[in-house]
């Protein structure tokens, strides 16, 4: 059963005219829009028939206007999700608003879910009886089937004919006596209407765009404002760009300035290294205070008896505080 249904999935590219097609034929109803089930009824009313007797009808406000009544609809579908233990969102702020996007993705679910449930076939289920437990579900029905007749009627009426050769001369005489009518163009309000929601559309769909970059922006500043690396110069070169009042390429070159700062004092602070050449002369400099401390102590060893005594008498003759007499 499909309750958690990703983006990518076909039943999000279920056009609107299929959509309200299966929500008249299913419901009996007359729905122009997607938009106008945004009270949450119609979505009540689609789990019962996917779900009969779930719902409890006598909860649901067909009349449903203001947003707190259309909340209460969406309760009641919230609940009938936690007993059938479905996990999926409804964003009740963005459907009471009755933007054609979310709407329209709402309501592309519902679709999905119902065709999983039945096979997309609805048996024995009487929309209008069930409706009528609800609050303002027969004017619901009566609105919906009156709209239906009214457009039977229009599209079935035939045009009148003249039957007698007579009347169609009469018909010629006085028409040659009228100056002639300006031909008035025929406009298309469908045509109009389905532009304007396809405006609608896109237009919800570049305001979520919108604030989803604006969120991540808002993220990395956050991030940046952070006191273990505010003072971080790769942080300041960040902050440079986020707050750039304009486009000026500028502003790129600025930061990567500061970087380039950055990396020099580093490079200036760091211990200089010696060279190859300078340690090597250093070490042999060692070797040879070594090697001539060494051959002082081979030579004072290796002296004559003699020459020994000889530097006793001059220590002691000279007074030094180490002989004892």
């Amino acid at each position: 059963m499909a309750t958690n249904i990703g983006m990518m999935d076909s039943a999000y590219f279920v056009g609107r005219s299929e959509i309200l097609a299966w929500i008249n034929s299913t419901l009996q109803l007359n729905l122009s829009k997607v938009e106008e089930a945004c009270s949450g009824a119609v979505h009540c009313q689609l789990m019962d028939a996917a779900h009969p007797g779930m719902v409890p009808m006598h909860k649901v406000n067909f009349d449903a206007k203001s947003e707190y009544e259309m909340i209460q609809n969406y309760k009641v579908l919230q609940d009938v999700f936690n007993k059938l233990k479905i996990t999926k969102h409804i964003e009740v702020n963005k459907l009471v608003k009755g933007r054609p996007l979310d709407n329209l993705e709402f309501m592309q679910w519902m679709k999905r879910y119902c065709d999983s449930v039945n096979g997309g076939v609805v048996q024995s289920y009487n929309p209008l009886e069930r409706r009528e437990a609800s609050k303002g579900g027969k004017e619901t029905s009566k609105r919906s089937a009156s709209s239906q007749t009214a457009a039977r009627s229009s599209t079935a009426a035939p045009r009148p004919h003249a039957s007698h050769g007579v009347r169609r001369a009469d018909a010629s005489v006085v028409s040659t006596n009228q100056p002639p009518k300006t031909s008035k163009p025929a406009y298309s309000v469908p045509a109009y209407d389905e532009q304007i929601t396809e405006l609608k559309l896109s237009i919800d769909s570049l305001e979520k765009e919108r604030d989803f970059y604006f969120a991540k922006l808002r993220d990395i500043e956050i991030m940046c404002q952070c006191p273990e690396v505010e003072n971080l110069p790769i942080v300041s070169a960040i902050q440079k760009i986020l707050y750039a009042a304009d486009d000026d390429t500028s502003v790129m070159a600025e930061a990567q300035n500061v970087i380039s700062i950055h990396s020099n004092e580093t490079d200036l602070l760091s211990p200089i290294e010696e060279a190859p050449e300078e340690r090597q002369s250093s070490e042999s400099q060692k070797r040879k205070v070594i090697e001539n401390h060494d051959v002082d102590i081979a030579s004072v060893t290796t002296s004559s008896p003699r020459r020994r005594l000889s530097d006793a008498s001059d220590v002691r003759c000279s007074g030094s505080p180490l002989m004892t007499y």
